[in-house]
C-alpha cells in the first residue's frame, strides 16, 4: 500500500506546480479527521487531479486504494473514474450513455425493468466489477443475405459473410444446413464452440413452415391489402420451430449458453430504446415491427413489404442497362448502390439537376451515375416504378402507428413515434429525412407531433451492436 500511495505521490508532486490554483479542491472539513482526510499529501490536491493521477495507477489499483479510508474509499468510487476504466480497460468504444442504456435498461433480462434513471443511484465500480468477471460471448447477427459475427469485446464485427451465396437459406430450420452454418463461423473465429457463450438474432418475420423460398422470394409481387403479416398458428409454430432447430443445433455443438433475441429488438436496442418501431430494410423483404418494452406487438401487426435489397440491387442494374452502363457483374452494381445512391428529399424536383457522380470500383473502372442515383431508393416510397405493387415505406409505417394508437397498450402514445432504421439499404443517405417528411404530409396532426426517425445508429451492423449491449 506504501508503494500505491508513493506512485500517486510522485505522480502528483510532477503536476502540482501547473495546477495548484484548480477551483475543485477538497473541502476543509475533509482533513479535520482521520476517516475523511486523505492524507496530510493530498488533502490539498483539487479533486480532479486526483482523478485523473488515478486513471493513470488503473482500476486494480485503485480498487487497493479505496481499502485505505474512508476518503479514499469514496474518492476511488467515483462514477467519472469508473466510467473511464469501462471504456479503456474493457474495450468499451461506445459512449458510456449506452453503458447506462444497457445496466438501466437490460440487466433485469424480461420482462425488461427500468430502474431509477439518475446516473448517480449506479454504481460503476460495480458495474465494472461485474462485467471484468463476463468473459465475452460469441455474437452472430445472421440473415437471409449478409452475416456479420465476432466478439462482443471487439469494437465492430470481425468478420462478414454472403449467406445467401455461401449457406443458402439459414432462416430455414434445416439442422444440417444451420450445422454448417455455425460450424463454419466457428471455425472462421477460431473458438472452440464450447467455451465461449453465443449471442445471436433470429428473423424478424418467418413464414409459414409450408412456404418455400421460391415463394419467399416471390412475395415482391404481393398487394397492398396483403400487406400485414398475420400471427397465424402455424406462423408461431414455425418461429419456434426454427429457434427448437437453432438451440439444437448449438447445444449438439456443446456451445454452454444461447441468447436469441429478435433482429428488431436489438436494433431498437442498439438506438439506446426499449420501446419504438423498426423498420428493417432486409435483403428479400422490409419489415415494420412494433416493438413495447423489449416485446414484439405481434398482436398489433408486424408489416411486410416485399421489397428488399435485393430488389433495389436488381432495379438499378435494370436502370444501368437501359442507359447502357456496362458492367460484369452484381457485386459492382451493389457497390455502386451502396456508395453513389441516395434518397431524395423531393423526387420531382431531383429530377430536374444534375446529379451526376462518378466512383472507381476496384478492379472494374470507372462508373458515372446520374438519375440513377436517386431512382434506385425511389422504389421504397414508389414501388411501382419498379414493378413492385406494395404499399410504400411511408405508408406502411403510417399503418403500424395507426394500429399502435388504436391498440391502446399503454397511456403513453409517445411509445411508437420514435422509428428506428435497420438494415443496409436503410444507410442510404436522405432516407430517415424523407420518411420523416412522408409521415407528417400522411399522419394526422395528433399522431406526427413528436414523431422521430432515427437513421442506423451503427450501419449496417446495428443488430450486432445491439446483441453487443446484452453481451457485456
Amino acid at each position: 500500500m506504501a508503494t500505491l500511495l508513493r506512485k500517486v505521490w510522485e505522480s502528483v508532486s510532477a503536476r502540482s506546480s501547473s495546477t495548484s490554483h484548480s477551483p475543485l479542491q477538497l473541502t476543509s472539513s475533509s482533513a479535520t479527521s482521520s476517516d475523511s482526510s486523505l492524507g496530510p499529501c493530498f488533502d490539498s490536491i483539487p479533486l480532479d487531479i486526483l482523478l485523473q493521477i488515478l486513471r493513470l495507477v488503473g482500476p486494480k489499483d485503485a480498487i487497493k486504494l479505496g481499502c485505505v479510508s474512508r476518503a479514499w474509499r469514496s474518492l476511488v468510487s467515483d462514477n467519472r473514474l469508473w466510467i473511464y476504466f469501462l471504456q479503456y480497460y474493457q474495450g468499451h468504444d461506445d459512449p458510456w450513455d449506452s453503458v447506462f442504456f444497457a445496466e438501466l435498461n437490460l440487466r433485469s433480462g424480461y420482462p425488461l425493468q427500468t430502474f431509477p434513471s439518475r446516473t448517480g443511484e449506479l454504481s460503476f465500480m460495480r458495474i465494472y466489477g461485474q462485467r471484468a468477471q463476463v468473459s465475452g460471448s460469441v455474437i452472430i447477427d445472421g440473415g437471409s443475405g449478409y452475416c456479420k459475427f465476432g466478439w462482443s469485446k471487439y469494437a465492430c464485427p470481425s468478420g462478414r459473410s454472403a449467406t445467401f451465396l455461401e449457406f443458402g437459406n439459414i432462416e430455414s430450420p434445416m439442422y444440417a444446413r444451420l450445422r454448417h452454418f455455425f460450424g463454419t463461423i466457428y471455425s472462421r473465429m477460431q473458438v472452440k464452440p464450447s467455451t465461449q457463450p453465443i449471442v445471436l438474432s433470429i428473423p424478424i418475420c418467418h413464414y409459414d413452415a409450408s412456404d418455400s423460398w421460391a415463394s419467399m422470394v416471390n412475395i415482391q409481387v404481393l398487394t397492398s391489402s396483403e400487406l400485414i403479416s398475420p400471427d397465424t398458428d402455424s406462423a408461431k409454430a414455425s418461429r419456434r420451430q426454427l429457434k427448437d432447430a437453432i438451440h439444437t443445433v448449438l447445444f449438439d455443438m456443446n456451445v454452454p449458453a444461447v441468447c436469441a433475441v429478435n433482429q428488431a429488438t436489438l436494433a431498437l436496442f442498439a438506438a439506446r430504446r426499449t420501446s419504438g418501431i423498426v423498420v428493417n430494410i432486409g435483403f428479400q423483404v422490409t419489415s415494420v415491427v412494433p416493438i413495447l418494452n423489449g416485446k414484439v406487438m405481434r398482436k398489433v401487426g408486424v408489416e411486410v413489404i416485399g421489397l428488399g435489397a435485393l430488389k433495389l440491387t436488381g432495379y438499378l442494374k435494370e436502370l444501368m442497362q437501359q442507359n447502357n452502363i456496362n458492367f460484369e457483374s452484381l457485386y459492382t452494381v451493389r457497390t455502386l448502390k451502396e456508395n453513389l445512391c441516395y434518397v431524395a428529399a423531393d423526387y420531382k424536383t431531383e429530377l430536374s439537376k444534375d446529379t451526376r457522380a462518378s466512383m472507381e470500383v476496384p478492379a472494374m473502372g470507372w462508373f458515372t451515375l446520374s438519375k440513377e442515383r436517386f431512382q434506385t431508393g425511389e422504389i421504397l416510397f414508389q414501388p411501382r416504378i419498379g414493378g413492385v405493387r406494395a404499399m410504400g415505406l411511408h405508408q406502411a409505417v403510417a399503418l403500424c402507428m395507426d394500429h399502435c394508437h388504436a391498440a391502446e397498450l399503454t397511456c403513453d402514445d409517445t411509445w411508437f413515434k420514435t422509428i428506428v432504421l435497420s438494415g443496409g439499404t436503410a444507410c442510404l443517405p436522405g432516407l430517415a429525412e424523407r420518411l420523416e417528411k412522408e409521415l407528417h404530409e400522411t399522419l394526422s396532426p395528433s399522431l406526427a407531433n413528436g414523431l422521430r426517425v432515427i437513421p442506423p445508429p451503427h450501419g449496417p451492423d446495428t443488430a450486432w451492436f445491439g446483441a453487443k449491449f446484452i453481451s457485456n
